[in-house]
């Protein structure tokens, strides 16, 4: 969320910025909530004089009936309660301008970073670098759910009997895979120097609408019914509201931390034919990371989140590449966002498997997660985020550019320990 004062002082930047990320239809929104704000802010002059010019009467009225001046007295008194009613309705006028002007703010989109290419999808985004040589077997790739199948590793009919489609149960060595990538990627950041942390799986409804946008939100999360919790999409939603109203001293900084959760996801619309079997679906593990930081050291910190994510995949023998995100891909409340792609052998392309993203402040605003510095000034704190592993997805990765001609599965010696020391699956 934007400062208002920004707003107020720069609409032609924030206009652009709209247009920048093809969102038009908003952009009679920057003048309205201007005007509301201008509104207020008259409603709120016009209290304060009603408050000094209450105090004045008061102790007119206390000297007037000290002379005996009790029809005056009277007459000043009716003042008072005039200017008493008037107050409840600044008061009454105020609060709802508050709330539409918080509403309008939370869907103006943050002012993405000047390097961010412009475009109005994710097929405009751009290819930074690639790490690893893409390789295609001279045998056939199966499907991903085949190799599973092949090691009765997935059983996907008896998911959708129990829970509906986009579930699936792992199986044996698949899902002791499934666990070891998740144990491996925890500890690969603990030996980055981030702190483990295992969160709360459900979040308030001011987490859910401090942390990401209104459209976000109804195409992700799941209400529970009667209760204000929502089950998380993802663990940097509770990991950041971990720092809702707080004042953090600025010595404290960075908060480096690494978290799993289970993660639940509606996944409205159509995703295409990959979508048939896991990689896109209603529940998965994940590994995250986020970063709490001062304003002046989110570059670097998210040129190192992404760059942990690529690490940990070619520790894996997983060749990716870093795709930055152009300003129509990017969500409304990041600043900057570059995408994670491992390579599928069997499609000979490559596919999303993180996505790293600053925010700036956008969360902390809305989260009131604030600064004080060592002379007792407050500022916002910044916010970023990045995937670790999700095992969905890397399992995809992990088993078609480790398949071998036989049929097994080779373990990277890196996973080996939490394998059990097996060095291939059969």
């Amino acid at each position: 969320m934007l400062d208002l004062k920004f707003v107020r002082e720069n609409p032609e930047i924030v206009k652009q910025n709209i247009r920048n990320k093809f969102q038009d239809h908003k952009l009679p929104l920057v003048d309205e909530v201007i005007e509301l704000d201008k509104q207020k802010r008259a409603a709120q002059q016009e209290r304060d004089n009603l408050r000094a010019e209450k105090n004045t009467l008061s102790k007119q009225i206390g000297g007037l009936m000290k002379q005996g001046k009790k029809e005056e007295a009277e007459q000043v008194k009716a003042k008072v309660a005039a200017d008493a009613a008037r107050l409840t309705e600044l008061e009454t006028l105020q609060t709802e301008l508050e709330e539409k002007i918080t509403k309008i703010m939370m869907t103006i989109p943050n002012i993405i970073d000047p390097s961010v290419p412009i475009g109005k999808d994710d097929s405009e985004n751009v290819e930074v670098q690639r790490y690893g040589e893409p390789v295609v077997p001279d045998f056939e790739v199966p499907y991903h759910t085949d190799i599973m199948e092949k090691f009765n590793g997935i059983d996907l009919d008896s998911a959708r009997k129990v829970a509906g489609n986009g579930f699936y149960y792992l199986m044996g060595d698949i899902a002791r895979l499934h666990s070891a990538v998740i144990s491996y990627a925890r500890d690969f950041m603990i030996d980055r120097g981030f702190t483990y942390c295992v969160p709360p799986f459900m979040i308030r409804s001011n987490v859910v609408t401090g942390v990401m946008s209104f459209d976000e939100m109804d195409a992700m999360m799941y209400k529970i019914e009667g209760e204000d919790l929502y089950l998380i999409g993802t663990s940097e939603h509770s990991m950041i509201g971990k720092f809702i109203d707080t004042i953090i001293p600025e010595e404290q900084l960075p908060h480096t931390l690494t978290s799993y959760s289970p993660c639940f996801r509606k996944e409205k619309g159509a995703h295409g034919i990959e979508e048939k079997g896991v990689y896109r679906i209603h529940q998965f593990e994940k590994q995250e990371m986020i970063v709490v930081c001062k304003p002046e050291e989110s570059p670097m910190w998210f040129d190192k989140l992404w760059q942990n994510t690529v690490d940990l995949f070619r520790s894996l023998d997983i060749p990716v590449r870093t795709l930055e995100c152009c300003s129509g891909d990017l969500a409304d409340l990041k600043v900057k966002s570059v995408d994670v792609e491992a390579w599928s052998p069997r499609q000979k392309k490559y596919f999303e498997v993180g996505s790293c993203s600053n925010l700036t402040d956008a969360q902390a605003r809305r989260l009131k997660i604030r600064v004080k510095d060592e002379n007792g000034n407050k500022y916002f704190a910044h916010t970023l985020n990045n995937t670790v592993v999700a095992p969905p997805r890397m399992l995809i990765a992990f088993l078609e550019n480790n398949l071998q001609a036989d049929g097994s599965v080779r373990i990277p010696e890196a996973l080996r320990p939490y394998m059990g020391g097996k060095e291939v699956i059969k």
